[in-house]
């Protein structure tokens, strides 16, 4: 079956959780070139998630896009680091689970607020989409998207150019006053926005809400759309310890969350930064107890 086919069953889909928080467990957190030169530990973290029961994997390329990997000054190919990443995804995932490519923002700002043009978004996100498509995933996965105009540019660059299934997630920041981003797009304006241009999926996660405020977002988008709605929260609000940044929700009570969402109106359900594939099990164990999880 293929992913745009089993979108239109009237079944919960499972995704992954946090690749980025896995890593830096494993002091890899910030290597951009993680997937040429610590492969292993891709791999490792996503066969557990595969282990926990997830319909679906995400590639490890989120902001492997031309436009932040050059103003980050990183010495990585745009296509071998994306190409490397689907096929971690599909070494873990085998021939019955699908795999989606992750595409985020560049980091940069649109004219008036920054100093691109939407066509040089447009270009990056085609690059991109590209290698991912090329390389044979399933569907793209457009996430933790601050900006409207930003998640627009890279939702029109696959669906012109590509005929898989476009998944794209908004990160908002408060749940408040009908669900804001950071740059003041409304829930409302995004699911609208996001449907006219042709999504096939609409959804929020990461920002800097938890798994029970998302669930608000959540009725938001549904009001909104016809479209399935995704969730992928992260484990709680993160708070800086030191020098570095913890998320302390215990995976129960992510999981009690995560079951306010599906309340909600969810069809696709996740996890993001701080969530691992205990948090994954437990939604699992919440979706169905007999799941029998080699964790």
């Amino acid at each position: 079956m293929q992913f745009s086919e089993m979108l239109k069953e009237d079944k919960i889909i499972l995704l992954d959780g946090a690749i980025g928080t896995e890593l830096d467990k494993r002091g890899l957190m910030g290597r951009a070139s993680t997937n040429l030169d610590s492969p292993e530990a891709v791999l490792e973290i996503q066969r557990q998630y595969i282990a926990c029961g997830c319909d679906a994997l995400t590639t490890n390329t989120l902001t492997m896009n031309r436009v932040y990997i050059e103003t980050h000054g990183l010495k990585i190919s745009v296509r071998d680091v994306n190409k490397a990443g689907v096929e971690l995804a599909r070494q873990a995932a085998g021939t019955d689970r699908y795999v989606l490519g992750n595409l985020s923002s560049t980091g940069q700002m649109l004219e008036p607020y920054g100093t691109y043009k939407q066509s040089q978004f447009y270009n990056a996100f085609k690059e991109q989409a590209g290698v991912l498509a090329e390389s044979g995933v399933d569907g793209f996965l457009i996430e933790t998207m601050f900006d409207l105009r930003e998640a627009m540019c890279a939702l029109q660059a696959c669906k012109e150019n590509f005929s898989l299934p476009v998944i794209v997630s908004i990160a908002f920041s408060t749940e408040d006053k009908g669900g804001r981003t950071m740059m003041g797009d409304s829930a409302e304006q995004c699911a609208r926005s996001l449907t006219d241009a042709g999504a096939d999926v609409v959804g929020a996660n990461c920002g800097e809400l938890d798994p029970a405020q998302m669930a608000v977002v959540v009725s938001l988008l549904k009001s909104a759309t016809m479209l399935p709605v995704l969730v992928q929260p992260n484990a709680g609000k993160p708070r800086l310890i030191g020098d570095k940044t913890v998320f302390e929700m215990a995976p129960a009570q992510f999981a009690d969350g995560i079951a306010e969402c599906i309340r909600a109106g969810a069809r696709l359900v996740g996890g993001c930064c701080g969530t691992s594939p205990e948090h994954i099990h437990a939604v699992v164990e919440m979706l169905n107890p007999d799941f029998p999880c080699s964790l």
